[in-house]
């Protein structure tokens, strides 16, 4: 497979995000007086945007806090430091350069926020990678809805049969699938569902193993 662009989600797909997301979340509801939640109950409640985040949050615990100030409070925590305990996950810096060479257009299409996503991207030395990045408030629009990587998708001037999203959800799945896109699975992400019931043409737990399937073997 030779896709002519490929793109790829963020959190959960190139980096392991959990504990800053846990970390912010885990200050914002101390600020708000609520009851605190583990990492295994946040990673169940990622990919979906902040504002779902921190609403399944409150949720959980039962906190009836005004949402519009704990989701404030959620940013500033988070974008006071988005890298402290964020990594990029094995063989992702050694693909996506390989990924390069062979002269594959590559993408970012996230739910996070564009300033958090600079942030992240730019502390990990990831932003070099890609030509064009799409957050969840560039557009009016945002995954699940297809227009979100469709809209990607044309401003590369290919088709949707040229391209591949790389993800690690069913939200990602959902979103490659109604814009007639290929879509491929990482298993180790923030998916709320088990691997095999994600559609996808190929499932990796690792990311080397997403170049060996492109042809583009990191060396």
């Amino acid at each position: 497979m030779a896709p002519s662009l490929i793109v790829f989600d963020l959190d959960g797909t190139l980096v392991d995000s959990l504990g800053d997301l846990h970390r912010a979340l885990s200050l914002t509801l101390a600020d708000c007086g609520c009851p605190p939640l583990t990492p295994l109950q946040v990673r169940a409640m990622v990919g979906d945007g902040v504002e779902v985040l921190v609403a399944r949050a409150l949720d959980a615990t039962g906190c009836t806090v005004d949402r519009a100030a704990a989701l404030q409070r959620y940013l500033a925590h988070y974008t006071a430091d988005p890298t402290g305990r964020t990594r990029v996950y094995p063989g992702v810096r050694a693909t996506l350069e390989a990924l390069q060479r062979q002269g594959a257009q590559l993408a970012i299409l996230t739910n996070k926020l564009a300033r958090a996503t600079q942030l992240v991207l730019e502390g990990l030395d990831l932003a070099r990678y890609f030509a064009r990045v799409v957050s969840g408030d560039s557009l009016t629009f945002r995954k699940p809805d297809p227009r979100a990587l469709l809209e990607v998708v044309a401003g590369f001037g290919v088709q949707p049969g040229q391209t591949l999203m790389v993800g690690d959800s069913e939200v990602d799945a959902a979103t490659a699938r109604a814009a007639g896109v290929p879509f491929v699975l990482m298993t180790y992400g923030y998916h709320r569902i088990p691997p095999e019931q994600i559609a996808s043409v190929a499932r990796f737990g690792d990311f080397a193993a997403l170049g060996r399937f492109l042809g583009a073997p990191a060396s």
